[in-house]
């Protein structure tokens, strides 16, 4: 199985995260956040992920910490439990709607981190959580999960809607990207011999 278990603790957070990329999308979620909570898990019923997650984070100053540190810590154990990425599809896309909303997630598991984020939520808060974090969140993921990955709202005038179009896009897209190609097996999915 491709699994990890990684715990991250700073001064500001503590964040442990137990991922399999074989799973079949079960979770469990403790952040302090819920509306966070109900988006991670999109991403795991949407990429058959299995996912668990405490986050313990200065909340009372605001959720910036807590969001971006746990963005940081599920891409190191994406990165740990990806291994040598010998056979991997490596590219994946979806697009999700939901009701009005449409976004589109395209990924490459290249090694090397990039993001492309457009994204302009109709209001500047869910709830009590500021869509400003989803940036973060992705960000500290892909410097992290060392991959490439664009995420595109294309319509929308509901932000929870947005944004739920967003999290099963990219759950959808890691689930692609991470499938076993039979015709690579044991070769790596790269010109270079190597991501």
């Amino acid at each position: 199985m491709r699994s990890a278990k990684v715990t991250r603790n700073t001064l500001e957070t503590r964040i442990s995260v137990e991922l399999n990329l074989d799973g079949n999308g079960q979770a469990s979620f403790d952040t302090g956040l819920p509306f966070l909570d109900h988006m991670l898990d999109q991403i795991a019923r949407h990429g058959l992920l299995d996912l668990n997650i405490v986050a313990k984070g200065d909340l009372h100053i605001d959720a910036h910490h807590t969001v971006e540190d746990l963005g940081i810590t599920l891409g190191q154990a994406f990165n740990q439990a990806i291994g040598d990425k010998k056979g991997l599809t490596r590219y994946g896309h979806a697009y999700v709607p939901l009701d009005e909303a449409l976004s589109r997630v395209v990924l490459d598991i290249s090694g090397r981190p990039g993001l492309v984020f457009n994204c302009e939520f109709v209001r500047s808060s869910i709830g009590s959580f500021d869509v400003d974090l989803f940036h973060e969140f992705f960000q500290g993921f892909v410097n992290h999960a060392l991959i490439t990955l664009h995420i595109d709202n294309l319509a929308g005038s509901n932000a929870h809607h947005q944004a739920e179009t967003i999290f099963k896009a990219f759950g959808r897209a890691l689930r692609m990207a991470l499938a076993a190609d039979p015709r690579m097996a044991g070769m790596m999915p790269s010109t270079k011999g190597c991501l």
